[in-house]
This record gives C-alpha cells, sequence and structure tokens, in this order.
C-alpha cells in the first residue's frame, strides 16, 4: 500500500549517549576521569531514553507561562512550567550537571561535571541556564563566606517549590538593563544601604534568566559605586522579596527556559565583596558561564552531527545508504571534525578549572576560555544548519530535533558576551596580562614539529598578535586574531590526541589556506580519510 512506511531511520532513542561519543570517552581517559566512568555510563543511557526525549520534546513545546497574580489577586510572579521541565532539571541536579565538580575536587573532577552537563544539554539545552548558573555562582559564595548558600547549592535535590527552609537551591544572575547592555557600569538600579549588610534595591534589569531560581546575583550601583548583591527571592520570614516579573522574553530558541524583564521594588539583598566592586565580584561567575557556553555549544554540534549520522546510515537513495555517498560522507566528516574540536577543547579547559591547577593552567584558562567562546559557540548555528539540510524536510520539521538546536545555538555566543565583546576582552587580557598569553602560547606549542600546516599557522599567529599589539587601533584585527588563536588551540590539541585522521583533516580543512576549508561543510580538501572520521559520528 501506499501508506506503508519504509526507508525511513528508526527513532534515534534508547541509546547510551555517552558510550557513542567517542571524543568523550577519550576525554575521560586523557584528563583523569576515568573514575568516572560507569556514572557517565548511567547517564548516558539515561539522556537516551525514548521516555527523557519525550519529556526534552514536551519542555520545549509547553513553554514557561507568567502570573504576576493569584486568582484574588496577590502579587506572586511565579512561572508555571510543564512537568517534564521539572523531571529533566530534577535529574540533571541528581546526578551533579551542576556542583559535583566541588563537591569532589578531585583530579578530573571538572571533566566529570562537564560530561554530565553536556549529555543533558545534548538532548534538552534549555534547562542547563540556572543548572549553569549554579554551577558558575559557586568560587563567588566560597570567597565571600556564604557558607549557608553554599551548602544548598551543593545538595542534588531538586526543590522547585518556593517556601522557606529548602535545602537546595538554584542561582540565577541579573546584570543587563536595558540603556547598557553589555557596558554594565552604566547600569541605573540604585542600591541602599539599610544597616547589616543589607541593602534595598529599586530599579530594573532588562534580562534575568530563570526567574525561578531561589536567588540572584545583581549588580546595583551603591553609595560606593557598582556593586554586587545577593539576592534572595524569599525572606526569612518567608515574605515574597520585591521581584517584580513584568514578562517573559519571546525569544528564537531556549524555550523551555524562562528569560525575563524584572523591577526591583525595595528588594532586599545583601553586599557581596565590597561596594565598588561589582564587576571584580561577579567576574569569577561570569568565567564559568563563559565555559558553560562553549560546553553548550558543544553538546549541541554532538547532538547534530550525531542526528544527521544516524539518518545517513539508515536511509538509502540511489542504490546506497546515504553516508556511503562521497558527498554525504564528506558533510559527516566535516560535522564531526568541528565537532572534535570543540570537544577537544572544552575538555582541555574545563581539566584546567580543577582545584590541582597550576599558576600556568590558570593563566592558560584566563585567555583560552574567551577565545574557545568566541570561536566555537559563533560555530555553532552554521554547524546546526548544516545537520538539519541532511535531514531533508525532516530535519526542517518540529518533529525532529534539528529545528529546535538550530534555533538554540545562536544564544551561546550571544550570553555572557557577544563576539565583539568576547574579541575586546580578549585584546585586553593580552594587553595586561603576559602570563596568559605564555601559558596558551606554551600549551600550543607542545605540538610544535607534528605537522607543519600546524606549525605555519601558529607562526601566522604569533606574528598576527604581535601586529595587533603594536596596533595604535587594533580594535578591528580582534576577531581576526582571537580567530587565529582559537584555530591554533584546537590544531594543537587535535594532533597530539585525536586519531591520525581526525588531526590530519583538520590542519588540511581549516590550517592550510584552502579558500573552502571550515567556509562551508563538506568541501573537504583531497586525501583526507573522511569515512574514517564519519564513523565516529
Amino acid at each position: 500500500m501506499s501508506h506503508d512506511v519504509v526507508n525511513q531511520p528508526p527513532p534515534r532513542v534508547d541509546l547510551d549517549e555517552y558510550a557513542t561519543n567517542a571524543a568523550l570517552v577519550e576525554g575521560v581517559e586523557r584528563h583523569d576521569a576515568a573514575w568516572a566512568h560507569h556514572r557517565l555510563h548511567l547517564t548516558g543511557q539515561r539522556v537516551g531514553a525514548a521516555s527523557f526525549q519525550r519529556d526534552a520534546e514536551r519542555a520545549n513545546r509547553h513553554e514557561p507561562v507568567l502570573h504576576t497574580h493569584d486568582r484574588y489577586g496577590h502579587r506572586i510572579d511565579e512561572v508555571e512550567y510543564d512537568d517534564a521541565y521539572h523531571r529533566i532539571i530534577g535529574a540533571a541536579v541528581a546526578d551533579g550537571a551542576h556542583t559535583s565538580a566541588y563537591v569532589e575536587p578531585m583530579p578530573g573532577a571538572n571533566i566529570a561535571r562537564a560530561m554530565t552537563f553536556m549529555l543533558y544539554a545534548q538532548i534538552e539545552p534549555g534547562h542547563a541556564c540556572p543548572v549553569s548558573m549554579t554551577h558558575a555562582v559557586v568560587p563567588v559564595l566560597q570567597q565571600h563566606d556564604q557558607d549557608e548558600w553554599l551548602r544548598r547549592t551543593f545538595s542534588t535535590t531538586y526543590e522547585p517549590e518556593l517556601r522557606v527552609g529548602k535545602h537546595s537551591a538554584l542561582f540565577g544572575m541579573a546584570m543587563t538593563e536595558k540603556q547598557g547592555g553589555s557596558d554594565v557600569r552604566a547600569n541605573t538600579t540604585t542600591a541602599t544601604p539599610i544597616g547589616d549588610g543589607r541593602y534595598v534595591l529599586n530599579g530594573h534589569k532588562w534580562f534575568c534568566s530563570a526567574p525561578m531560581s531561589d536567588a540572584f546575583l545583581v549588580l546595583a550601583q551603591a553609595p560606593g559605586g557598582l556593586s554586587c548583591f545577593l539576592l534572595p527571592r524569599i525572606l526569612d520570614d518567608g515574605a515574597r522579596n520585591g521581584i517584580r516579573i513584568q514578562r517573559l522574553k519571546d525569544k528564537l530558541g531556549n524555550r523551555a527556559n524562562a528569560s525575563s524583564e524584572v523591577e526591583y521594588e525595595d528588594a532586599v539583598a545583601t553586599l557581596v565583596g565590597e561596594e565598588g566592586r561589582g564587576v571584580r565580584t561577579i567576574i569569577d561567575m561570569v568565567a564559568r558561564t563563559r565555559l558553560d557556553c562553549v560546553l553548550g555549544s558543544t553538546a549541541g554540534m554532538r547532538q547534530a552531527t550525531a542526528e544527521a549520522a544516524w539518518h545517513a546510515r539508515h536511509r538509502s537513495a540511489f542504490g546506497r545508504t546515504l553516508i556511503d555517498q562521497p558527498a554525504m560522507t564528506a558533510v559527516l566528516a566535516d560535522l564531526q571534525l568541528e565537532t572534535e574540536a570543540a570537544t577537544a577543547t572544552a575538555l582541555r579547559l574545563a581539566r584546567a578549572h580543577d582545584d590541582d591547577a597550576t599558576g600556568e593552567e590558570i593563566a592558560f584558562r584566563r585567555l583560552a576560555t574567551a577565545v574557545a567562546k568566541y570561536w566555537i559557540c559563533k560555530r555553532g548555528p552554521g554547524h546546526a544548519y548544516e545537520a538539519l539540510e541532511c535531514l531533508g524536510g525532516n530535519g526542517y520539521t518540529e518533529s525532529f530535533p534539528l529545528a529546535m538546536r538550530y534555533r538554540e545555538q545562536p544564544v551561546m555566543a550571544v550570553w555572557e558576551g557577544s563576539g565583539n565583546v568576547i574579541a575586546l576582552d580578549v585584546l585586553r587580557a593580552l594587553g595586561r596580562d603576559g602570563d596568559s598569553l605564555a601559558a596558551f602560547d606554551a600549551e600550543v606549542a607542545r605540538a610544535a614539529g607534528a605537522d607543519r600546516r600546524l606549525d605555519d599557522w601558529i607562526a601566522h599567529t604569533r606574528r598576527l598578535a604581535d601586529d595587533v599589539a603594536s596596533d595604535p587601533q587594533p580594535d578591528a584585527a580582534a576577531r581576526r586574531l582571537v580567530s587565529a588563536l582559537a584555530l591554533a588551540l584546537q590544531g594543537s590539541l587535535l594532533v597530539r590526541h585525536a586519531p591520525h585522521a581526525v588531526a590530519d583533516a583538520f590542519c588540511a580543512a581549516r590550517l592550510s589556506g584552502d579558500p573552502f576549508g571550515g567556509a562551508l561543510y563538506g568541501a573537504l580538501p583531497p586525501g583526507v580519510d573522511a569515512a574514517a572520521i564519519a564513523a565516529r559520528a
């Protein structure tokens, strides 16, 4: 009959998403986290289950709803999420996707946490926002004696209800205001001291992600200048704090997660750090969330590549499966190359955040995190589009996950500093922090002599860095330099650690001056082993 379904791939469900990702498994061994294999397999099986994937789809279709008042007219400012969202974030918290690296601070702890975070974000990215911010707030809480809040962030219990006496806590962050955007020093929200380290905040925030979090780090203008505050959603006596959710943002993607505009009306907050040192206080949180942008974009690349490869392995045309046709093999190999490079970079950065990091490692991550955030997050949207096209018309429908992924990837490039902000941050770091550039260069140079194309690229990047440093107006070249630094790091990591087919193809396609290399996926140079690379997808 004409309605018999043939030549369609089976659902890509009930797989171990960790075991099927060769680059992740290899990264665990390379970065001292072999002790986490078993738990990562369990997480991989959980997120690969058909039920989890149905929840992911449902959470993105049944979007959060704002309730400003209850039926009696009381102001409540609550966001209602679908039960599927609660199941997803509850599982992620139970598996330690937020703060496990701090609870078990051993070598490889940040690798295990990063992989857990990535496995969950691969299937449902919206919930990853509050998970990431809770992870990122820990260094700030540690440095400023917020022991009770710290204890609550370490909990693996998810408690979405608003009440006093909760054992757990999730954190959000609110910096951006509509008149300033990235220029947070233009903020106008005021903080008036009321004694005992407490202040009342009045003003607005243009973006407050995850407004149902238990507490937030907020920037506001105190008498001594721009300062950082810890703002709880509920006060010690059980009263709701003066946080008024004005509306939820109608976003391109990230639909399962609520982002909001908020007004503060005498909202009570506690000063964190010193007055006038707000940016300095919150910068560690920003750095960690930037790392999670890299992890999230990489997770999205993995989902996109895996879905495209699954389709190509189970779909036939013109007498052969798609993956065996050279044009498709080249596209899948190129998508996998991008995923491998992002994965290697993300895991190297995560390992540099462990407690045993040396001074050189800390200097390396200061520069490399910004470089990777710029490059990997910018590569995400184009990568998602190409993978979507591999599925043809199916990929363009909301019945398959790549439409969601295509809408999702741009947020990682925007969140925590869009392209120009990050590129200029890199320039400032290079200008004032010679240790970071030296540590970055030392890391890249560990592959010296292994591949002539990489050696030439590193030399080119060093010349470019020197030229930018001597340029009285370097801003115009910032993006070129950051892109060159990112490719040098990715090339070095792959040459040292990836299979030869992957490293050779990356150098040929990304570092050799081919006008098509990396511009459009699938235009690989002659001689690369596309089939071997595609097999890793």
